[in-house]
């Protein structure tokens, strides 16, 4: 059996398989979806489907709404094209629980799936139709951190915005001008209100998202390409309102051992696909099931009775400091010590690095000892409640199949926050030292040893994408494993560079400890091992 609209019809074999069903009319929603949209998203891949899109499921289970998201993607169509369309854009979600049970629900509450390019003429029509639309409330995004990112380590802008910006809002590219462009649609229906939401995994998520698309739009202004007054309304939070959020939960590459289970149970054509961008995904998403989102409550057009489908819906400062105890200090930064020293040890599963001694430990003093100082407890989510969950139950769950190499993607976009914040913190109050951090330094050294491309072993290492991975590997391009001379001045550019960590980490006191810890992880094959025994035993 495939899963699309049709074969949703035969209750009995979902029912034998173990699957829950949408308990709404699919084709009502999609029709008042089309007339009167509320939700248009931003990122069609598996985190969206896994945990947004759901949120949208249960308020039309509990017939708490009645119109479905709008999925976009600007920068990988083949998903839309390859997993969305071929199945009716219906999900499969299986949580994976500690215990190995598979918990399978079909998400239906993803009424279109369309492509944010501006060179097709009918999804991008149906775009700007949608956003001239009174009824529209929210805008949502998860599209990384790189996707927020205009300019390059420099400082100058990525020639794809550059022409974005020379070319005016007609053509857009970059999914920033493609925002702007299509809040300029929604200015000249009428400067109608709306909520521009990031669901991003980083700090002040709401921040970025709100001054890339405003450096967009004032550049065209000053182009003469559109008018003051644009500007004026997306700077207006009575109008164009950018709400901070904090996300979590894990959603990994799509698991052989799910397909499996699920093929076992009758289902067809659920094989995974690697798209021309290298996203991994499948018609299945497989996730873990602990997942918090919390949103600042500011939303000019009204919004989704969120709170109803287990959102915290509160004010800034709650947001803020829930997302810097998990994003500088409870998660991310766990997760980018492991996923840089898991791929230099050979590791392919986080869950299997967890039982490692040292990395086990690298992590605790990472949370436990260096960042629990600086976090401020939200109020809404203990933080020693939170951190305990991460450390003794969802990074070492067997059943995710996360990958090192899948969390080290990107990570010179992700290190400003999930260290460097910390970094600052500890530079600002006068009863720490930036200097007597041990273990933020030594992920930081094992990020630059990474860069070396070669394992712990030896030998060479396909490193992970990243939007700044040939300005960084061509700096350490004279470094040769094993040759202490050759590291000597090689981390200076990178280490001393605010936009990579935040911060310069020499005035941080951390640059040349860094520089010293780096000099070890490169000593030699083995080197890896050896500096983590001498530093966590």
């Amino acid at each position: 059996m495939k899963m699309n609209l049709s074969s949703l019809e035969n209750r009995e074999f979902w029912e034998n398989a173990g699957v829950k069903l949408p308990e709404f009319s699919i084709e009502t929603m999609r029709a008042n979806t089309r007339e009167n949209p509320v939700w248009v998203h931003f990122g069609a891949g598996n985190i969206f489907r896994a945990f947004i899109a759901r949120l949208q499921q249960r308020l039309l289970n509990e017939g708490k709404a009645d119109r479905g998201i709008i999925a976009v993607d600007t920068f990988d169509y083949d998903i839309l094209d390859k997993i969305y369309a071929p199945y009716d854009n219906l999900t499969m979600l299986v949580l994976m629980n500690a215990d190995g049970r598979l918990d399978k629900e079909i998400v239906a509450s993803i009424s279109e799936g369309l492509k944010g390019d501006s060179g097709d003429g009918t999804d991008y029509t149906r775009l700007k139709e949608i956003f001239r639309k009174p009824s529209l409330q929210m805008i949502s995004f998860t599209i990384t951190e790189k996707g927020y990112a205009l300019k390059n380590l420099d400082g100058a802008y990525f020639p794809v915005v550059a022409q974005d910006i020379q070319n005016g809002p007609g053509q857009p590219r970059h999914a920033m001008s493609v925002v702007a462009a299509l809040l300029y649609e929604r200015f000249k229906a009428g400067a109608l209100p709306l909520a521009v939401v990031s669901m991003d995994n980083c700090s002040h998520n709401g921040e970025k998202l709100q001054s890339s698309v405003l450096a967009v739009a004032r550049e065209w202004q000053k182009a003469g390409l559109v008018e003051a007054e644009f500007v004026a309304y997306l700077e207006d939070e009575t109008k164009v309102a950018f709400p901070w959020s904090m996300i979590d939960k894990i959603t990994p590459r799509p698991a052989s051992e799910v397909q499996a289970a699920l093929e076992a149970s009758g289902l067809t054509d659920m094989a995974p696909i690697v798209t021309s961008r290298n996203t991994y995904i499948a018609p299945y998403v497989n996730a873990e099931t602990p997942e918090y989102l919390v949103i600042e409550d500011k939303f000019p057009n009204g919004r989704p009775a969120l709170e109803a489908a287990g959102v915290y819906m509160t004010d800034r400062d709650t947001v803020n400091n829930t997302e810097r105890m998990k994003v500088t200090t409870c998660l991310n930064p766990l997760h980018t010590a492991l996923a840089v020293y898991g791929c230099l040890l050979g590791y392919t599963s986080i869950a299997a690095e967890m039982q490692d001694a040292q990395l086990k430990k690298l992590v605790e003093k990472i949370g436990y000892g260096e960042g629990m100082p600086v976090v401020v407890n939200p109020g809404i989510i203990d933080p020693m409640e939170f951190i305990h969950e991460v450390i003794d139950l969802r990074l070492p769950n067997p059943y995710i199949p996360d990958m090192p190499q899948r969390i080290a993607t990107d990570t010179s976009q992700k290190v400003a926050i999930r260290f460097g914040e910390t970094i600052k913190s500890y530079m600002e109050r006068p009863e720490l030292d930036p200097a007597s951090l041990t273990y933020i330094p030594l992920a930081l050294a094992g990020w630059c040893r990474y860069l070396l491309a070669v394992d712990d072993q030896g030998r060479a290492m396909e490193l992970s994408s990243d939007p700044m991975l040939e300005q960084l590997t061509g700096k350490l391009a004279g470094v040769r494993l094993g040759d202490p001379d050759s590291c000597q001045g090689c981390l200076k550019d990178i280490l001393s560079n605010p936009a990579v960590f935040g911060v310069n980490l020499y005035d941080a006191g951390l640059g040349e400890k860094v520089e010293f810890m780096f000099a070890e992880l490169a000593a030699g094959p083995g080197a890896v091992r050896t500096a983590l025994v001498k530093y966590l035993g």
